[in-house]
């Protein structure tokens, strides 16, 4: 399994001029294996490619709503897009929250080049049913992803260097984030839907892959499908169903908070 050092998760204004007060410290970490088609805080699809071979992958989704009441203790889920972290230590992502904090659903867009510290996008403001596009692309020496509110109209971008970034897989999952004593519980998020078929966003769940662009689905045997399961027991937390028939959409139920 792999070791994830905890990041704070700091604010920072869409405009990058001021920054908000820091919020739970929460990292949206790479994968942590439990056996080659399970993992302890990824569920989802990943497509893998040789070392240098991804430079984009573009996905779409409806912010989920928290199900039920939230509990005292704080629970999170979230949902992205991204390069990298399948099988290595980077991650190149954009996505959102839906949490409970402090007995309160909260939603919020966010992007992440991991290592590098986690930050909440202030001008994008998530409500629950939001449908969302984002893409994470490398070009030249730098990753870049940008996230749009489709619903609202709000979109931000950013770019970075990333030392390290292999650029072997793209993802589209529903995660556990982790925190500094580990995984958190996964808040009760229901079922997210992803893709074309659930979103009416054009060309997404696409990944480009050695100069090819096609849907999750168009990968064949380098498609992967994630569980997550509970690190204590291996109940399943979060489990995918399978490929629509063009191969672009998707849906992640939750089953259980673990961690």
């Amino acid at each position: 399994m792999t070791t994830i050092t905890a990041l704070a998760l700091v604010s920072l204004s869409l405009l990058a001029t001021t920054s908000a007060a820091p919020v739970s410290q929460v990292t949206i970490a790479p994968r942590q294996h439990s056996g080659s088609f399970s993992s302890t805080n990824w569920s989802g699809y990943a497509v893998t490619g040789s070392s240098g071979s991804v430079t984009d992958a573009k996905g779409s989704w409806k912010v989920p709503t928290i199900v039920g009441t939230c509990p005292s203790t704080n629970q999170y889920s979230s949902f992205w897009v991204g390069i990298d972290g399948f099988n290595s230590g980077t991650v190149e992502q954009t996505g959102t929250d839906s949490d409970c904090q402090n007995g309160v659903p909260t939603y919020y867009a966010w992007y992440e080049f991991y290592p590098h510290p986690s930050f909440l996008i202030n001008g994008i403001t998530v409500h629950p049913g939001d449908t969302m596009s984002a893409e994470a692309s490398f070009g030249g020496t730098r990753f870049s992803v940008t996230i749009t509110d489709v619903t609202t109209g709000q979109s931000f971008s950013k770019s970075a260097r990333v030392a390290s970034a292999q650029r072997s897989s793209a993802e589209w999952i529903a995660e556990a984030p982790s925190s500094s004593g580990g995984i958190l519980p996964l808040a009760d998020f229901g079922t997210v839907i992803l893709g074309l078929d659930n979103t009416g966003q054009a060309n997404t769940n696409y990944a480009t892959i050695s100069g090819t662009t096609g849907a999750i689905g168009s990968f064949g045997a380098n498609v992967q499908v994630i569980t997550m399961v509970s690190q204590s027991n291996g109940a399943t937390k979060a489990s995918p169903s399978a490929l629509s028939s063009d191969g672009t959409s998707f849906s992640v139920t939750w089953k259980s908070a673990g961690p």
